[in-house]
């Protein structure tokens, strides 16, 4: 996997802790993140929304930027963020540092904490109360047999790619050990990587105990999402549009199919990750590479209107958010395709 130029550019900026990212030769992570400095309007139509000014040197060097005119229409989400991931540059933002339920969202967590623990090819044999839990919950699952036996890997794509609570539920059960003490490393690492918005209460976003128990915000999912996408093992499940699993060690053969209505649909798209519950509404963590330039964004709270809404609402962020142009010295106007 190639180091896309934003986590060259941006490396080094927002880690405290310094995760390394596998094939990249830096730490990823996103400043802007952290709070979003917007300057004064240079006329009523055109806004520039720039990360913090003590990281601005290091994220855009050449002082590039865009001169963004008017906002995406139609988006319906209650809260998101779109930035450009090359220079840091916020292009729009609804409620950014807004706490909202994240629903499913949360599985990128989990699969951070288990790509830094390893051991993608240890085996592992499906729980018997896996069954009692997806049941108590009625959480979205790949129908995952007690007795069987996967890879980590394997279950990875399964709970990335359907979102399987199942696959979330078998992982964290080996990687805590327990469910307990794997959602205490999740935590952990939300608070190394300076996510003081951030909590989770589960491997996998189902709203337990309550509704609203598992929370982020727009700025600080960007930011989880970019560093999760550093690693060459997560950024290429989270592009797949299908995953098949051969028969094998007591189970069938399994096919599984992206949640994501944009893998596969909309030109660029190479992730990341969807989710829905009653309280967080339809979720999605995006990214898109086209023409050169990275885009990474969320919307949160789309309209439970049909399994899609998220995915609407991001397309019309990224069409619009590639509509800019490239990116030029900010003493220049903008490009316009």
């Amino acid at each position: 996997m190639r180091c896309l130029a934003a986590r060259l550019l941006i490396a080094g900026m927002a880690l405290a802790a310094g995760a390394t990212a596998a094939g990249c030769s830096a730490s990823p992570g996103l400043a802007y993140a952290q709070g979003v400095n917007r300057p004064a309007p240079s006329s009523p139509s055109a806004t520039t929304a720039m990360v913090p000014g003590s990281a601005r040197a290091k994220v855009v060097p050449n002082g590039q930027s865009l001169t963004v005119a008017g906002a995406p229409k139609g988006v319906k989400a209650k809260a998101g963020i779109l930035v450009d991931a090359t220079t840091g540059q916020v292009l729009w933002a609804r409620g950014e540092t807004a706490v909202r339920p994240i629903a499913s969202i949360t599985k990128v967590m989990t699969a951070l904490v288990i790509l830094q623990a390893g051991g993608l090819n240890q085996k592992i044999t499906v729980p018997k109360s896996v069954t009692a839990y997806v049941a108590k919950y009625g959480a979205n699952a790949a129908g995952l047999i007690p007795g069987q036996v996967f890879t980590v890997d394997e279950l990875m794509h399964a709970m990335l790619i359907v979102s399987a609570a199942d696959a979330a539920y078998t992982l964290a059960n080996v990687y805590g050990p327990g469910l307990p003490a794997f959602i205490a490393k999740m935590n952990a690492e939300a608070a190394k990587l300076g996510l003081a918005h951030t909590h989770f209460t589960s491997p996998d976003g189902l709203p337990y105990p309550t509704e609203t128990s598992t929370f982020s915000t727009p700025a600080e999912l960007v930011r989880l999402g970019e560093i999760a996408m550093g690693y060459q093992e997560f950024r290429s499940i989270v592009a797949l549009h299908i995953y098949n699993i051969p028969k094998g060690d007591g189970h069938t053969a399994y096919s599984f199919t992206s949640s994501n209505e944009l893998i596969g649909k909309y030109p660029g798209v190479v992730g990341i990750k969807t989710g829905f519950t009653n309280a967080a509404g339809h979720t999605l963590l995006f990214e898109a590479v086209r023409n050169g330039r990275t885009l990474i964004g969320d919307v949160l709270g789309s309209p439970p209107s049909g399994p899609a809404s998220g995915a609407q609402d991001a397309a019309r962020l990224l069409t619009w958010g590639f509509s800019l142009g490239q990116p030029v010295p900010s003493n220049q106007p903008a490009s316009r395709n």
